[in-house]
């Protein structure tokens, strides 16, 4: 979880450094620096929201996997049992 926030953090300041490099503007301004915290914040909080998302599907996904398994060993021991009764 943590590593994926700091990735989308630092994906947020990466996206306003390029900004101000295609702007052509400084860096190193104080109103250029007040910028970079927030493009970080939205850009951890983007991290943070996906996370949830993954972990959510993965949950989602494990129901179903074991909803699956279940219903394959139920026709299992039906066709077990039928060919059981024919033989």
């Amino acid at each position: 979880m943590v590593s994926r926030i700091l990735f989308w953090t630092g994906f947020g300041i990466a996206t306003r450094a390029w900004q101000l490099g295609i702007e052509m503007r400084p860096f190193m301004t104080r109103q250029a620096w007040l910028g970079f915290p927030i493009f970080a914040a939205v850009g951890g909080s983007f991290g943070y929201w996906l996370d949830g998302v993954d972990k959510r599907q993965t949950e989602l996904l494990a129901e179903r996997k074991a909803s699956i398994l279940e219903k394959r060993a139920r026709r299992a021991a039906r066709e077990a049992q039928s060919d059981e009764a024919t033989a």
